[in-house]
């Protein structure tokens, strides 16, 4: 069947949170990029980016002094569309307009679902230095016919992987497969097991959030991480690939 081609239409940066709403000095940038539905060409509904926005304002808080930055994605349509992977095209985009805007700064790629998919194939944009994927929505690694998502753009970056074990709309494992395969080529990268959460992590979304802000304020600037995520960066498979995410994980940190 042939594709449908794509209306004309841009994708867009939302509003700027945090350093770029003052006179600081824009210093990284948190780029926050929405789940999506499977297929559609139409304009997306603004639900899923609303969705993200309390994440990106959290980033950004937490960030401020350093100097972080913090935009949700606007995708050109509703759909991943197969092979045109628009959200993951749309997240390029986004990258080179955030270095447009701001200069040569370390970008983190933010991505929920869908989103996540499409930040973990953004990430080989020389800007990009972090990559946190919440829930990814990858495809069936034991598919016959389907190629696996690439992972070798994750060379050189800071990747996280979050996960519910109870995730309802996407098995945890295939995240767990691909962390496997990035963790080959790249030792930064680590995944993180929310137990008895969905797959909009929303059960135990403080800790999921501190977790995010820990990572991103660790990755983009000269903070430590929290021992769990130094835990797991360091072990090697499979305990740095299932680090359970800990109740009541933050509530003793700053941020």
């Amino acid at each position: 069947m042939a594709q449908q081609a794509l209306p004309v239409r841009e994708a867009r940066l939302g509003k700027p949170l945090g350093a770029s709403g003052t006179d600081r000095t824009v210093n990284a940038v948190a780029v926050l990029l929405p789940g999506c539905g499977p297929t559609g060409l139409r304009r997306p509904s603004p639900v899923p980016a609303l969705a993200v926005r309390p994440l990106a304002a959290r980033l950004a808080r937490a960030g401020r002094a350093e100097g972080l930055a913090a935009h949700v994605v606007h995708y050109r349509c509703r759909g991943w569309n197969g092979a045109a992977a628009h959200p993951a095209q749309d997240a390029a985009w986004a990258v080179d307009e955030v270095v447009r805007r701001y200069g040569d700064v370390p970008v983190a790629l933010v991505g929920t679902g869908r989103g996540a998919r499409a930040a973990l194939h953004a990430a080989g944009h020389p800007a990009v230095h972090a990559v946190l994927a919440l829930a990814p929505w990858l495809p069936d690694p034991r598919q016959p016919g389907i190629a696996p998502d690439p992972v070798k753009q994750l060379i050189g970056r800071q990747v996280l992987i979050v996960h519910g074990t109870n995730d309802e709309r996407v098995d945890p494992d295939f995240s767990y497969r691909y962390a496997q395969r990035a963790k080959k080529i790249n030792r930064d990268t680590c995944r993180f097991e929310v137990h008895s959460d969905g797959h909009s992590l929303h059960q135990h979304r403080a800790e999921v959030h501190a977790l995010a802000t820990d990572f991103l304020l660790g990755a983009l600037f000269t903070h430590s991480y929290a021992r769990p995520l130094t835990d797991a960066l360091a072990a090697p498979p499979p305990l740095g690939l299932r680090m359970p995410l800990a109740s009541g994980f933050g509530a003793s940190l700053r941020h």
